[in-house]
């Protein structure tokens, strides 16, 4: 080895040197914070013993269906007591004593489930299932149209990934939502004049204090029966939504 540089210091490696270094580097291993190990949805995540889970009740008119459905969804805790805590969906059961759905709902079922174990954003499931259109025709349920029994099942899916976190609440713009209330405290108004006009004829009041609905006709984009005339144009009481823009 050819030295083209001036020495100014030298020093003789020995056992004990090494040992020092070896001990030294140690000590700064240990005082460095060990990274977490974040656990991540997968397909080849085993199943815990226990999982906790939601039950939803889903009833639908006797026509469609003659018994009511319960919808069980399982999630699993993932990085529990960390910062990197999450829940997950990890399984869907589907019960009924209805037995003529009973093969696509075993289908639906697993389908779903390994959905939910792949991983990923599984939102897409909800929006899926909502588009999916019975050709016999959908029902009204709660004052809302629901195209299918397997739309049905996508709104449960919705709730449940709202609950845990997955999704958020489908919020409308301040300034919609004060025009909606303005438009239903004008109604509200004209409610309370036409009541005290029926009473004053002696006739009954109505005791609905949603009595537009009744005249409402069906919204395309949130599925709500709550479409009324209002200033001209046909405007939703419950999204907003409106054909003047």
């Amino acid at each position: 080895m050819k030295i083209t540089k001036k020495i100014v210091g030298f020093g003789v490696s020995s056992a004990e040197t090494k040992d020092q270094t070896a001990s030294t580097e140690s000590t700064q291993a240990k005082a460095e914070p060990a990274k977490a190990d974040v656990i991540q949805m997968h397909e080849t995540l085993q199943r815990p013993e226990k999982l906790i889970g939601s039950t939803y009740k889903l009833t639908v008119p006797e026509h469609v269906s003659g018994h009511a459905m319960y919808i069980t969804i399982n999630d699993i805790i993932l990085n529990e007591g960390t910062e990197h805590e999450h829940r997950r969906p990890f399984e869907v059961f589907i019960n009924s004593k209805n037995l003529e759905h009973y093969q696509w709902i075993v289908a639906l079922t697993l389908i779903m489930s390994a959905i939910f174990r792949k991983g990923g954003d599984i939102t897409f499931l909800v929006e899926e299932l909502k588009s999916v259109f019975d050709p016999r025709g959908g029902y009204w349920n709660k004052g809302k149209y629901v195209p299918s029994i397997i739309a049905e099942l996508g709104n449960v899916i919705e709730q449940h990934l709202i609950e845990i976190g997955m999704l958020k609440v489908a919020e409308l713009d301040p300034h919609q939502q004060k025009l909606i209330d303005d438009k239903k405290a004008e109604m509200a108004d004209e409610q309370a004049v036409a009541e005290k006009s029926n009473v004053e004829q002696g006739a009954t009041a109505a005791s609905d204090e949603n009595a537009w609905q009744a005249n409402a006709t069906h919204c395309n984009k949130c599925n709500n029966k709550a479409v009324v005339l209002r200033d001209g144009c046909q405007t939703c009481m419950n999204c907003g939504d409106s054909k003047c823009g």
